[in-house]
């Protein structure tokens, strides 16, 4: 997405900025880092693709739903429409 970040360890990373995000495709790797890649990708230029979000849904029941809420442009889309 473009931000300036250097990984310290496991458990550390540093970031800096203010540096402009972009839309991309990233992986989430849990529901909490899912939740952070839907915040980043809605303040980011362009759209973004997270793949493996339905992890998300283990801590944050229809969170879409909440986002829309707050103006967000949000939606789900199967796997398999990615494709085309």
């Amino acid at each position: 997405m473009g931000a300036n970040c250097i990984i310290r360890s496991a458990h550390e990373a540093t970031v800096t900025g203010p540096t402009p995000l972009f839309g991309t495709t990233i992986n989430s790797l849990d529901l909490r880092a899912g939740a952070t890649l839907i915040i980043a990708s809605m303040v980011a230029e362009g759209r973004s693709i997270i793949e493996n979000a339905n992890i998300i849904d283990r801590g944050y029941e229809k969170i879409e739903d909440k986002f829309i809420k707050l103006g967000a442009r949000i939606s789900r889309v199967p796997a398999k429409e990615l494709v085309k």
